[in-house]
């Protein structure tokens, strides 16, 4: 029978690269992934379970993974993602440990020194955009641990990918959609995640550029939820007291329930347009509800999924090919198609 080192010498690869293709992980070019799968298929080539459970007895791989609180469903959808890949990676050795924390800079330092602890050979997180954090990272990378960002990236730090949206096309994308919702003048209410959540503030800033050279938007007041419900109910229900012409809100991350919530109390008979992101449940309930207009969604099981398979891709065999980013599909979701 024909041997992975066999079918890699007839490609002119690695072995590792053979591998890459069998087990449909990680990035291989596409005429070399075809070369190999005909020459596997010439050479009638069958994998051999055993051997693989044994190989991965000889190689396991510890990877750390870091994502933001509980509090957050979307994220919820991440870790599916995360635990489907683990579990179907399993066989080759790969186990991986996970960590849930707040937003703050020090929750995540322990979590990431925590990992160190366990021995981790990569981490995958979604960083908190902190200097400190940075310091952390790259130290990290320079002692050999290889970092993937999730979800959200990190300003000045070498990691090895990162897999997400574009988070400042996706801010655009916001303010299309705003301009074609809207007509006359618009007063809005910007709700903010975290200003020290790199992925918030870019959803900002591409929805603020959008609608710069339109006049017939006004951006009137601004805060952040911190992701929490309750914190943007509050928010929502002063800026309706303080601000009665805002007739628009856009809310950058979580909080988007409380926020709604606040909205229906307040102002149950006002046409206000309000576009958030993500397809948890609360949100779909809000769009059936006719208080969300719209909202844009960005792919969180294949986030999950895709950088652990990235991560162990590369720990198995660093001739694996990695872009510097992948990025999610974004998609649109109104009441007719929730």
């Amino acid at each position: 029978m024909a041997t992975i080192k066999e079918i890699a010498e007839l490609a002119g690869v690695s072995r590792g690269t053979v591998d890459r293709v069998l087990n449909n992980r990680g990035s291989v070019n596409r005429e070399t992934a075809e070369k190999i799968r005909a020459i596997v298929k010439q050479l009638g080539y069958k994998p051999n379970r055993a051997g693989i459970a044994l190989a991965a007895q000889k190689n396991k791989y510890m990877i750390g993974i870091i994502l933001f609180s509980r509090k957050n469903p979307f994220f919820d959808d991440v870790m599916q993602g995360f635990l489907d890949k683990a579990e179907e990676l399993a066989l080759y050795g790969c186990d991986i440990s996970v960590k849930r924390v707040a937003y703050h800079p020090q929750a995540q330092l322990s979590a990431i020194r925590a990992c160190l602890k366990e021995g981790v050979q990569g981490l995958i997180l979604t960083p908190y955009n902190d200097d400190s954090i940075r310091e952390e990272l790259n130290k990290l990378i320079r002692s050999g641990i290889p970092v993937i960002t999730v979800n959200s990236d990190a300003e000045n730090v070498r990691r090895l990918a990162y897999v997400g949206s574009d988070y400042y096309n996706s801010g655009e994308a916001a303010g299309s959609l705003m301009k074609l919702m809207t007509s006359g003048p618009v007063k809005l209410g910007i709700i903010n995640g975290d200003n020290n959540i790199l992925c918030h503030t870019q959803r900002v800033s591409g929805f603020v550029d959008k609608l710069s050279d339109d006049e017939r938007f006004q951006v009137v007041c601004q805060g952040e939820s911190f992701d929490d419900d309750k914190s943007a109910y509050e928010l929502v229900s002063c800026m309706l007291k303080e601000y009665p012409e805002l007739n628009a809100f856009y809310f950058t991350a979580a909080g988007v329930y409380g926020g709604c919530r606040a909205i229906a109390e307040l102002a149950p008979n006002r046409d206000i347009k309000v576009i958030a992101f993500d397809n948890v449940p609360s949100t779909v309930e809000m769009i059936r509800k006719n208080i969300i207009t719209a909202t844009i969604c960005q792919e969180p099981y294949w986030q999950g999924s895709k950088s652990l398979d990235l991560m162990f891709s590369y720990l198995s065999d660093k001739e694996t090919q990695i872009k510097d980013s992948y990025y999610a599909e974004l998609s649109v979701k109104i009441k007719e198609i929730v």
